[in-house]
């Protein structure tokens, strides 16, 4: 997966000199596996550059960014300590305020998304707090961003992550409702009770759309609606299922005559 540097340009200074800080922990593992160092100076550091470029107003958000990759090269080998550590300074960012524009109209989010995509990598640690930024008020208006920070949750894998997903299937914006579908399409290894519940309610949200469309072919806005969250849904149900159909209502039968059955024994 390309990492944040190779997608977003950063602008990275030289780490400032270490400072006296107390002995990293060892944690204990497998004998035949390397012992992972937790509260790692290098980490402090790090999350200081990030904090002390994040309090620039946004003068220094590229520079932030760059440290963000940083940390995120370093999230696998962190012990459990450093990964919280490096989960809650990022979600800091999400309290600052960014009120230029990159150009009229386009809000400058850069900061905020490349925490989101990283977070989405940082699993299961992350999963919270990117729930709770779903559903922000700051944010409510910034429909790109939402967007990212849905993809992300469903990056993670985590199961706790997809009761805040199905819930995005119910959202007025169509754009959050395909993210939504989209995002739950990452977990088709969960367990089958809980795929069986993505799949239904996602079938729900499919054949109700499809029916109010139907019934008045002038409705434009029902017609967009179903444009834009169609698509999504039926490959989030091809992924779930492991089934291939195109069409809703063969969607339908086939839930009907399956629903009940251990899809991962189907032909």
């Amino acid at each position: 997966m390309l990492t944040l540097a190779m997608t977003l340009l950063t602008l990275t200074p030289a780490p400032p000199p270490a400072s006296a800080s107390p002995p990293p922990v060892l944690l204990k593992q497998e004998e035949d596996e390397t012992p992972v160092v937790d509260k790692r100076p290098e980490i402090k550091q790090l999350l200081d550059r990030f904090q002390a470029h994040t309090k620039k107003r946004g003068a220094e958000d590229l520079e932030a960014i760059g440290v963000i990759d940083e940390l995120l090269q370093e999230f696998p080998n962190s012990g459990p300590k450093d990964r919280k550590a490096i989960v809650k300074g990022l979600d800091k960012c999400f309290k600052l305020k960014r009120t230029k524009e990159l150009e009229p109209g386009v809000p400058d989010v850069r900061l905020y998304t490349a925490a989101a995509v990283a977070m989405g990598r940082m699993g299961p640690e992350s999963v919270k707090p990117l729930s709770k930024q779903l559903g922000a008020k700051a944010f409510r208006k910034r429909e790109r961003l939402l967007r990212t920070i849905a993809l992300a949750l469903g990056t993670t894998e985590n199961l706790e992550a997809v009761g805040p997903l199905l819930s995005l299937l119910k959202h007025h914006n169509p754009t959050l409702v395909a993210a939504g579908a989209e995002a739950l399409s990452h977990f088709n290894e969960a367990p089958l009770k809980l795929r069986k519940e993505m799949f239904s309610e996602q079938l729900k949200i499919l054949m109700g759309q499809k029916a109010t469309k139907d019934i008045d072919p002038t409705n434009v806005e029902a017609h967009e609606r179903w444009n834009r969250i169609s698509g999504p849904i039926v490959n989030s149900l091809q992924k779930l299922s492991g089934h291939d159909e195109r069409d809703p209502e063969s969607w339908q039968t086939w839930w009907n005559k399956n629903k009940k059955k251990d899809w991962d024994t189907l032909g």
